[in-house]
């Protein structure tokens, strides 16, 4: 009896290998742009800043796709790109976002501010070194460190402190409470309308920079949309699916 032979493993050529390079630099050059947005943000270019984030976004958002359609896992498998990921996302999601909110004097003075400032911080130094926090079934688990977000629209829509505070605490709450929330370009279910839908949110959240710093009412409500469509489809399944694991024959309990 002959023994099988061992697949085998597939070469790539130099022009593959090269376009996932391609691919990790471009998600490596959100560094930069969260540089340049915090060295905005600190002349008091606050419109420039803003424009940054939205860049940001934007290569956040694609990068995934990319990475996945160069197969960068298996043209370059000794380089981390998940790692690098979760480095430029905590940059620029979390990091940037807190100097935005300090530069702009969205926080509270003296001791408060510096407690709140450090809750995005620390909440999110946890939740990017959780192993789950990108589940199996491509969701996020808990709010998933949308700092910068937080900090463009309390910017454009001209939040005061109280309200920057509030909201950065309730969020730092809802970091640890495990709702599954959509992963726009990853989560299977609705995958079409939620990359359509954060693509138009994109386009109108770029409106209203271009409208900063007195946006028109109509565009601030399509705006706002899409985060209330997000939050209420991301709370939906999760209760849903928690309801249908508990009706499952494997979700109960078993008689002893």
């Amino acid at each position: 009896m002959h023994d099988q032979q061992a697949p085998t493993a597939e070469v790539f050529s130099r022009r593959q290998r090269l376009a996932g390079w391609a691919v990790h630099l471009y998600t490596a050059s959100g560094a930069v742009l969260g540089l340049l947005t915090v060295l905005a943000a600190l002349e008091g270019e606050i419109e420039v800043a803003l424009w940054l984030v939205i860049v940001t976004l934007l290569v956040d958002g694609t990068d995934g796709m990319l990475a996945r359609r160069a197969r960068v896992k298996e043209t370059i498998p000794w380089f981390d790109g998940a790692l690098l990921d979760n480095i430029v996302d905590y940059l620029t999601f979390t990091f940037v976002a807190v100097v935005l909110l300090w530069a702009d004097d969205r926080l509270p003075d003296g001791a408060v501010g510096w407690v709140v400032a450090a809750l995005p911080l620390l909440a999110s130094c946890y939740q990017f070194c959780r192993v789950d926090a990108k589940t199996e079934d491509h969701y996020f688990l808990g709010f998933p460190s949308y700092w910068n977000i937080v900090a463009l629209y309390a910017i454009v829509l001209d939040f005061g402190t109280t309200a920057v505070a509030v909201t950065l605490v309730v969020l730092t709450v809802l970091v640890f409470v495990p709702i599954k929330y959509v992963y726009p370009s990853r989560t299977p279910l609705l995958l079409g309308l939620n990359m359509a839908l954060a693509t138009v949110w994109l386009v109108s959240v770029a409106v209203l920079v271009l409208q900063y710093p007195d946006p028109h009412p109509v565009a601030v409500a399509l705006s706002l949309a899409y985060p209330v469509y997000y939050t209420a489809i991301s709370v939906w399944l999760t209760v849903a699916g928690s309801r249908q694991r508990a009706r499952s024959p494997q979700g109960g309990q078993t008689a002893a």
